[in-house]
């Protein structure tokens, strides 16, 4: 049975730093390709970033440069470190592999971007 669980969420000002963390129980993420994604009120989740098998990485255009995915394949963590955040970036923010699978949603944790 697949688990994930996020964490590291926060309320954080204008131009701060996060480090978000997911950590997997039943997949084996030296094969799997992982992202993360988020999801505010009346919105549909979208995806933000993913890391491949070799460690390859895509973003979504806003947080290119700004978000940086990593993994650790041995301890099946990945991270999204979110730099120069912004209030646009304030959702609940969701691990999963990509494609998502619909049952192995988490929790999320959730990231506040406020004065």
């Amino acid at each position: 049975q697949v688990q994930l669980m996020e964490s590291g969420g926060g309320l954080v000002q204008p131009g701060g730093s996060l480090r978000l963390s997911c950590t997997a129980s039943g997949i084996i993420f030296s094969f799997a390709t992982m992202g993360w994604y988020r999801q505010t009120p009346g919105k549909q989740r979208e995806w933000v970033a993913m890391i491949g098998p070799p460690g390859n990485t895509n973003y979504k255009e806003t947080v290119k440069g700004r978000f940086t995915i990593s993994k650790d394949n041995t301890k099946n963590t990945v991270h999204l470190q979110m730099n120069s955040l912004k209030p646009e970036d304030t959702a609940v923010y969701y691990c999963n592999k990509v494609p998502a699978t619909a049952n192995y949603w988490g929790q999320g944790t959730q990231v506040t971007v406020s004065s």
